[in-house]
């Protein structure tokens, strides 16, 4: 969880330092010292032309100084790194492509928040944002597990084919009078009750996997609404701190179901047909 939030915030570093690079400001700036460096005054007997350079490199730097340290630039980028890393367009499945979309809204209604406040309130309001940055991650993952196993072929195959197999199997142990073969047969019919086993076992969890975006979506809401509702006085008594532990808890559950899928995916992968 931690790396997801440190490389969102290198990314975001990186995408501030680049728009401010490449702004018309820092365009302005470096024109205007090459300018000056070419044909600007002397200010100064002891002033060589050369220092104007040295002059627009200190203005860039404080003006890119300024723009990192922007809370509301810093907010811009983090929107852009998590819709472009999150991006809602790479889900196929339109009902949690619709609820991812509403999750980053949801993320960046919280950080325009913070931006209301000043102090402890900003600091703890940003600190519950970067918390849900990784609550955007399991929800985004979860989608993608969901469009995965409803575009599996061979999973659709097997959940047709298994459950008729596994009844071809039991009849023909029925009528089976050979030691031998029904040693075989007995063998098999338990290899596919637990491939069946298991690939019921996957697609309940895709019913829960789905549950658990709708949920999440309404905590996330309710999140925001609490964001309003926060004052100095809930800081105090412990109130932020403890709806950024709900929020880890969150996580915590969106990543045991996503497990339970990968586990019996791999399984479900191996023991095909």
């Amino acid at each position: 969880m931690s790396k997801t939030k440190d490389e969102i915030r290198e990314r975001a570093l990186g995408a501030i330092l680049s728009a401010a690079f490449f702004s018309v400001e820092s365009a302005v700036i470096i024109a205007l010292a090459i300018l000056l460096f070419g044909v600007g005054p002397q200010p100064f007997e002891w002033w060589q032309q050369w220092y104007w350079l040295i002059f627009g490199a200190l203005a860039e730097a404080i003006y890119l100084g300024v723009t990192v340290t922007d809370p509301k630039a810093a907010q811009h980028a983090v929107d852009r790194m998590l819709t472009e890393r999150y991006d809602p367009r790479d889900i196929r499945n339109p009902v949690a492509r619709e609820r991812l979309k509403r999750a980053l809204e949801y993320r960046r209604l919280i950080g325009e928040a913070a931006q209301r406040h000043i102090g402890p309130m900003r600091t703890s309001i940003e600190s519950t944002a970067s918390e849900i940055n990784a609550w955007i991650e399991q929800i985004y993952l979860l989608a993608k597990r969901m469009d995965m196993f409803e575009e599996n072929a061979i999973i659709a195959r097997d959940r047709r084919l298994v459950p008729q197999d596994l009844a071809n199997l039991r009849r023909r142990l029925e009528v089976e009078r050979d030691p031998g073969v029904r040693a075989e047969l007995e063998e098999a019919i338990q290899t596919k009750e637990t491939q069946l086993a298991n690939l019921r076992s996957l697609e309940n969890n895709i019913k829960r996997a789905d549950i658990q975006l709708d949920h999440t979506l309404s905590a996330l809401g309710t999140v925001y609404a609490q964001m309003q509702l926060i004052d100095s006085k809930d800081l105090d008594s412990g109130r932020a701190q403890r709806l950024q532990t709900e929020i880890r808890d969150e996580v915590l559950s969106l990543q045991d179901t996503l497990l339970a899928i990968d586990e019996v995916q791999q399984y479900s992968a191996s023991h095909s047909r």
